[in-house]
Formats: structure tokens, sequence, C-alpha cells
């Protein structure tokens, strides 16, 4: 399997507990590695017979973007379910970063790999 990646995917959303994080829009940033077999689109050179990195990050932006959520666990699952269903992509893996959102400047977040490698 081969493996199409998308790194340092900015999409700004309101997620949170708080209730201060519920009234403010605040960036989550995503990395993807997503299982696909790029040799007949390498073979034809047409992006009907890829898997379309840029369909994919319009979709998430779409998706993370007019959404709430609490947990970036809920997040990374929801962002990966589209992915799997929408894109029938077998394997990801999904690194969701919330920026500051302890303070001090820590980074928190989770990574997530869902499907079968083959």
């Amino acid at each position: 399997m081969d493996i199409v990646f998308i790194r340092g995917l900015r999409i700004d959303t309101t997620i949170g507990i708080h209730d201060w994080e519920k009234q403010v829009r605040r960036p989550v940033i995503l990395d993807l590695d997503l299982g696909s077999d790029i040799a007949h689109a390498a073979a034809t050179d047409r992006i009907a017979d890829a898997l379309d990195y840029d369909a994919v990050t319009r979709r998430l932006v779409q998706e993370v973007s007019g959404n709430r959520f609490e947990l970036v666990e809920t997040l990374a699952e929801h962002c990966a379910a589209i992915l799997r269903e929408e894109f029938s992509i077998p394997w990801l893996r999904l690194s969701l970063n919330k920026p500051g959102a302890v303070g001090n400047g820590v980074d928190v977040g989770v990574v997530i790999e869902r499907g079968q490698q083959p």
C-alpha cells in the first residue's frame, strides 16, 4: 500500500469543554497518512484515478469548520469516518493537534489509526 499524505491542514473550529472555549473559534491542525494504491493513477496521469487530496482537504475544512466539538477524540473519529466512508480509504493515520490547549504554548492532541494495512 502506498501513502498519500497531507501535513499541516489548519482549520478553525469551535472545540473544547470549557464555556469560554465554546464561544471562540480556534485552530486545529491535522496531519494525515492515507492508504492508497497510486500505481493506476501514476500510469494514467489522471486525477480521476488518484486520491484527490484537494477534494479531501476541502471536505475536511467544510466539515470541521462547520461543526462544534467538545473533545479532540470526537473530532478525530469524525474525520476518520468521513475519510474512510466518502473516499474509500482502507487505512489512515490521523494526527490532530489543538495548539495552546492547556496554555503556555503547549499543544495537545491525538493520533489514531483506522482500518487495515494490506
